[in-house]
């Protein structure tokens, strides 16, 4: 009799060790998916302030370049997919494409005088770097978060903890090739 209760002492001790694992696991894997949302919000925060700031130097750079609409209506066309954006994916995507139309903005801005000494401008201007400075920084944070996170999805053995529990791997903000690219103007 005693060494049927011996067994069944270590086998209940086992059975709690394994839950206490699983349960730790569990709320790790909860805790860096709510890290990363949290950092997405934080991004998302940013992009509205950009997306805020942006028709204001479009209207300020009308009244100097009229004849750049085209590269006024690619800023206002990329950050109205910001904006529609449904996904973490396609805002990423969409971000790439703002950034890029607002690098030629700016390319345009220098060819006018007038336009640079601007203070209405200028303050935009420097808003909208300084804001551009704080995404690249949230966009760090989000990175790391989600490496933290990928890696606890992956590694053994909380990998089986989070293939239990349907854990879904989350996208890394990566600029694709074009962002990487120098804007062009020509005149």
């Amino acid at each position: 009799m005693a060494g049927w209760l011996i067994a069944l002492i270590v086998i209940g001790a086992i059975v709690l060790l394994l839950l206490i694992f699983v349960a730790g696991t569990y709320n790790s894997l909860v805790g860096l998916r709510n890290k990363v949302k949290d950092q997405w919000s934080q991004i998302d925060v940013l992009l509205k302030r950009r997306a805020d700031l942006i028709p204001n130097l479009v209207e300020t750079v009308k009244g100097y370049a009229k004849h750049e609409s085209e590269t006024l209506e690619d800023v206002i066309a990329a950050r109205n997919s910001v904006a529609q954006a449904k996904t973490t994916e396609e805002e990423i995507k969409a971000d790439g494409e703002l950034s890029r139309a607002l690098g030629r903005l700016f390319a345009v801005a220098e060819s006018y005088p007038d336009l640079k000494a601007n203070t209405n401008f200028i303050d935009l201007q420097n808003n909208l770097k300084e804001t551009e400075d704080k995404i690249q920084y949230a966009r760090q944070f989000y990175n790391d978060a989600v490496l933290k996170y990928k890696d606890k999805m992956e590694q053994f053995p909380s990998n089986i903890v989070a293939s239990i529990f349907k854990f879904k791997p989350e996208a890394f903000f990566e600029t694709d090739d074009a962002s990487k690219e120098v804007p062009k103007v020509q005149f």
